[in-house]
C-alpha cells in the first residue's frame, strides 16, 4: 500500500494528555481537549489544580530559534511584571518539545493559562486599562531586538501583495486597492520622521482573542507573530480591531481617547506615531491576507475566497476612510 504523507495532522487529545502527564509529571487524571485548530493547534490541559495551554506548532511554521526567541521574550516580560502567558518547563527543564506527527517533527510548548474573559466589545474603561497594559509591555520592549523578523513596509505589505496577487491574478477593485495600499504604505513609512517613532519588540496581533481581562488586568498571549518594528504598530492594530467591533463610531472615538489616556499615563505617544496609526492598521491587516494565502491548504481554505477578499478589503477601507484617507485613486481595475 502506497504511503501518502500528511500536511497537517490533528493530534489526538487523549494521547496529548498522556504525553503531558509523562513529561511534566501531571496527575494521571489530567485531561486534554482541543481549544483551536488554527495557524497552530492549541489544546486545553486540565489538571486537578490548574489549567494550561499546549501549543503544537504547524510543521515548519516557526524554526526552533524563532520559538526560543518568543519564549525568551515571555520570560523577560514576566520578570518585569507584565501579565503574559508564559512557558512551562518539563521534568527535564525543557520548554520546547519535539513531537513526531504523521507529517513530520513538530514543535510544541506548554503555556500557563490566561485567566479571565476575552472582550470583543470593550467598554471605555476596558480601553483605558488596555492602553495602560500595552504601554507597560512597550516600556519593557523599547529599543530591544530579538532574532526574528523585522516588520516594515516590505515584510508587512509588499510580501503580502506578492502572495495575494499570485492567488487572485484577475483584475479586481480589491487587488487594485491592495496594490495602491502597498504603494501608499511604502511611501508613508519611507517619509516618516523616524526620530519620533519608537522601536522595539512588537506583538503584532493584539486583538481580543489574544488577551484576557480579569478585573482591571489584561493578560497577553499568543506571541507567535512577535518581531522587531515600530511600537505604534501594536497600538494601530489594537485600535483597528476595537474600531471594527464598535458599530457606533462616535463611541469608538471615546474608546480611542480612553485608550490613549491609559497608554499616555505610562508613556507618551508622539504625534508622528498617532499620524501613522491608520497606516499601521492597514499594513497589518493586509499582512494577514498574505498569511491566509500561504496557509490556504491547512488553515484558510474554509473561508478564503474572492467574496472573503471583498469583505476583507472593505473592512480596512472603512477604517482608512474613517481617518479621511482614500486609497484607490482611480476606478479602472485594469490600470
Amino acid at each position: 500500500m502506497q504511503h501518502i504523507p500528511a500536511i497537517s495532522a490533528i493530534l489526538s487529545p487523549k494521547h496529548i494528555a498522556e504525553y503531558v502527564v509523562n513529561i511534566y509529571g501531571f496527575d494521571k487524571t489530567t485531561t486534554c481537549t482541543i481549544l483551536k485548530i488554527g495557524i497552530n493547534h492549541t489544546y486545553l490541559i486540565i489538571t486537578p489544580t490548574k489549567k494550561f495551554v499546549f501549543r503544537v506548532y504547524f510543521l515548519n511554521w516557526r524554526t526552533e530559534t524563532e520559538i526560543e526567541e518568543e519564549l525568551k521574550l515571555l520570560y523577560s516580560l514576566q520578570e518585569k511584571g507584565v501579565a503574559v502567558s508564559y512557558p512551562i518547563k518539563d521534568n527535564n527543564h525543557k520548554e520546547i518539545q519535539k513531537i513526531v506527527a504523521a507529517e513530520g517533527e513538530r514543535f510544541a510548548v506548554l503555556f500557563s493559562f490566561a485567566e479571565g474573559e476575552a472582550i470583543r466589545k470593550p467598554s471605555e474603561e476596558n480601553c483605558y486599562q488596555l492602553g495602560r497594559a500595552i504601554a507597560k509591555m512597550h516600556q519593557q520592549n523599547l529599543n530591544k531586538k530579538i532574532a526574528r523578523i523585522t516588520y516594515n513596509s516590505d515584510t508587512l505589505v509588499n510580501w503580502a501583495f506578492i502572495k495575494t496577487v499570485a492567488f487572485f491574478p484577475e483584475p479586481s477593485l480589491e487587488m487594485k486597492f491592495f496594490k495602491e495600499a502597498n504603494d501608499r504604505v511604502k511611501l508613508e513609512f519611507k517619509n516618516a520622521d523616524e526620530s519620533q517613532l519608537r522601536k522595539g519588540i512588537v506583538h503584532l496581533d493584539l486583538w481580543y482573542e489574544n488577551m484576557k481581562l480579569k478585573g482591571d488586568s489584561f493578560t497577553f498571549f499568543d506571541f507567535d507573530n512577535c518581531g522587531n518594528g515600530w511600537l505604534f504598530l501594536d497600538i494601530a492594530y489594537s485600535l483597528m480591531l476595537i474600531f471594527r467591533n464598535e458599530p457606533n463610531k462616535e463611541n469608538y472615538r471615546k474608546k480611542q481617547a480612553e485608550f490613549f489616556k491609559g497608554y499616555e499615563e505610562i508613556t507618551l505617544i508622539s504625534e508622528e506615531e498617532k499620524r501613522l496609526i491608520p497606516f499601521g492598521g492597514l499594513a497589518i491587516w493586509l499582512h494577514f491576507t498574505g498569511i491566509h494565502v500561504v496557509r490556504f491548504n491547512d488553515f484558510s481554505n474554509q473561508f478564503f475566497s474572492k467574496e472573503f477578499l471583498k469583505y476583507w478589503i472593505q473592512t480596512v477601507n472603512v477604517w482608512m476612510r474613517f481617518h479621511h484617507i482614500e486609497i484607490i485613486s482611480k476606478p479602472d481595475v485594469n490600470e
